[in-house]
């Protein structure tokens, strides 16, 4: 109340002492300056009680005029609008569901300044919505906003709505944890395991809710933990949430709202070595006589899964129409399920030599991929091997021989039946072009 009267009243002194005390007093100081004596005599009549008395009455009719316009103006109604006020809804929690609450309602005030700016000051952060003793179904209620400003009219947008009260029901669901910025831990570290206390949660709602919920998820933001280097680190008061089929999140009670997750970070690797692979055809009169690189093995990290089927790391050179030696500077590449490399670039070096041929006899051909409830026989000698042609430096191939030599037919999808099957060959060495004499082979296939 005092700072209300200060701000009231204190710009009224302000004015009263700036607009008619001072320039009076001034009049007064000058017209005694300018005119001596006379300003004695001046001075004596302002002495007299009478004059004081007119004085002061002219001084109050002054103020009261100035304070009764200062009121007048305090008086007229305004509006003030509060936005986005709250709504505290009143009803049982644990029983029942509420649908078509907004969330937010405006207020607005009408008053006069005054009253407007005391209801201000203590307006309350919320309206009320009482739905206790209603039952489930649809119901049209008022919107009441409490302020004990009687003064104050107020008016609350919007005043009623509509809301359906539904019974609540609840239902176990399976969580599950989705894990968030994984390309933010170091490329050498991968999550290994996540552990929390529960995978069965509460989900709380009403029937048509609960329908929508598909998935309900804790997402786990790696950026959140403290150090990038393997350990076990704890990320507390992970919420969670229920979405739907479009993956959007259904507003229903999960019990518990918040879980704690135990994220294992390893640094799995493994040490492979390192295979130049040749693409494409040198120049007619030549062959490779040698492959070398300025790193014959590196260290890869990944998931202990790519690892484990990770026999060598590939790198391709095109040596396609090739004429003389020649350096290669490679960037290697990441396979599958590889994070990081020890090395990402090599230097390879090419040598060219005199082609040679030479022929390998019995080289046995082997099926692959065959359905396990299958066997195959080949129809006739020549369907169980072949002959390879080598081509490349001569003593390159010298030393290559049947057992270094791999024939086989891809029976993928093959059912049973007589069919005619292309041969493909492979060998160690990958300076070699190996050519099959036999391109097709007729086998038969039946059920065991």
């Amino acid at each position: 109340m005092k700072k209300l009267v200060n701000n009231i009243f204190l710009p009224i002194i302000h004015f009263i002492d700036k607009r008619i005390v001072t320039p009076i007093t001034k009049l007064f100081v000058n017209i005694s300056s300018k005119y001596g004596d006379s300003g004695k005599k001046f001075e004596k009549i302002l002495a007299k009680p009478n004059t004081l008395l007119f004085l002061s009455l002219f001084l109050a009719i002054i103020i009261f005029i100035v304070i009764d316009q200062r009121i007048i103006s305090f008086t007229d109604n305004t509006a003030e609008v509060l936005k986005d006020r709250k709504i505290k809804v009143i009803y049982n929690e644990e029983k029942y569901v509420v649908e078509g609450l907004p969330e937010k309602v405006d207020i607005t005030l009408i008053g006069s300044k005054t009253d407007l700016y005391i209801a201000k000051q203590s307006a309350s952060d919320y309206v009320t919505v009482d739905l206790s003793g209603l039952k489930p179904g649809t119901h049209k209620v008022n919107v009441e906003y409490n302020q004990n400003n009687s003064s104050i009219d107020y008016a609350v947008n919007p005043s009623t709505i509509t809301v359906i009260i539904h019974e609540k029901v609840s239902e176990t669901r399976t969580l599950s944890v989705d894990l968030l910025n994984k390309d933010s831990l170091d490329s050498k570290l991968v999550v290994d395991k996540t552990d929390y206390d529960t995978d069965k949660i509460v989900v709380k709602g009403s029937e048509s809710q609960l329908k929508k919920v598909v998935a309900v998820k804790a997402l786990v933001d790696l950026t959140n933990i403290p150090e990038q280097v393997a350990g076990t680190y704890e990320l507390s008061g992970i919420p969670l949430k229920a979405y739907d089929t479009d993956g959007e999140v259904v507003d229903v009670e999960i019990v518990p709202n918040t879980i704690d997750v135990d994220v294992t970070l390893a640094s799995p690797s493994k040490e492979v070595p390192i295979k130049v692979i040749p693409k494409g055809e040198v120049a007619s009169s030549y062959a490779i006589s040698s492959i070398s690189s300025s790193e014959t093995k590196l260290t890869v990290y990944g998931n202990s899964d790519a690892l484990a089927n990770l026999n060598f790391v590939p790198v391709y050179i095109d040596v396609n129409g090739l004429k003389e030696n020649k350096t290669y500077k490679v960037e290697i590449e990441k396979p599958v399920g590889i994070k990081s490399l020890s090395i990402n670039n090599i230097t390879v070096s090419v040598s060219l030599g005199s082609v040679s041929t030479k022929k390998v006899d019995d080289v046995s051909i082997e099926p692959i991929n065959l359905s396990s409830e299958y066997t195959v026989q080949g129809m006739s000698e020549s369907a169980t091997k072949v002959s390879v042609t080598l081509r490349g430096d001569q003593n390159v191939i010298n030393s290559i021989t049947a057992d270094d030599i791999t024939a086989y037919i891809d029976l993928d999808g093959y059912t049973e039946g007589e069919y005619e099957v292309e041969v493909k060959v492979e060998g160690t060495d990958n300076k070699v072009q190996y050519t099959s004499m036999t391109k097709k082979v007729k086998v038969k296939i039946s059920k065991k």
